[in-house]
């Protein structure tokens, strides 16, 4: 068989693999959200080597999902579980985890291993439309196993910047950007955020996840917490 008829053979075999673990995942979890997203991966994952779902498959779905790249892995995510506001989105082995606002706050089997981002005090991204026309001072403080990197401090500087026509699903949306720099021991980055200015979905993020590594995310359908 030509070389390329093999490769394309064994990206779909990879791609059904992480299909099933994703399943795995998704049934060991507890709740409803957890076993429901699978209907959303098996509708993507019908052979295409493309990894982005089309807007009529989004729509179709009632199970939050995003598309995230981190430079070596890109592909949907589907909401796994929501652990009072520490959310989980999950693609076969690869896990993205969110905290409140939308910020990266762990990773697994992805660029770079993050344990932990926490945010000391108020947290802006929660309603980034509170944030105003001036700097905002955001402390953080980052766990990285490599190098046995705990608890490292880092400042972020929040500016709003203006407004552009930013398109998802084929869907051009009129947001609001935000701009962050990034500072701390051995740290330097900038985080990105797109906002929709009258409801305050964070819909687009380019985000810090380690030192030289950043993540891009897009929201396809956002999830909307319930409230207890």
């Amino acid at each position: 068989a030509p070389c390329s008829a093999i490769g394309a053979r064994r990206q779909l075999a990879l791609f059904r693999l992480s299909l099933v673990a994703l399943m795995a995942v998704l049934m060991a979890g507890c709740g409803v959200t957890m076993q429901t997203g699978i209907d959303m991966v098996r509708g993507v994952a019908s052979g295409r080597q493309d990894p982005s779902p089309s807007a009529a498959q989004v729509a179709a779905s009632p199970y939050a999902s995003l598309m995230m790249d981190d430079g070596r892995v890109r592909g949907m995510l589907v909401l796994g579980n929501d652990d009072a506001g520490r959310t989980s989105w999950h693609s076969g082995e690869h896990i993205l985890f969110l905290c409140e606002g939308g910020q990266v706050c762990g990773t697994h089997q992805l660029a770079a291993r993050l344990d932990d981002m926490r945010i000391e005090g108020h947290n802006p991204f929660i309603d980034l439309r509170t944030a105003g026309a001036g700097a905002v001072t955001v402390q953080r403080h980052y766990d990285w196993p490599d190098g046995h990197r705990y608890g490292i401090p880092v400042t972020g500087t929040l500016r709003r910047g203006g407004a552009e026509t930013v398109a998802i699903l084929g869907r051009d949306r009129q947001l609001v950007r935000y701009e962050e720099e990034l500072r701390g021991p051995g740290v330097e980055g900038h985080n990105t955020y797109w906002i929709d200015p009258a409801t305050g979905t964070l819909w687009k993020s380019r985000q810090l996840v380690a030192p030289g590594v950043h993540v891009d995310i897009v929201q396809l359908k956002p999830y909307r917490r319930r409230s207890p």
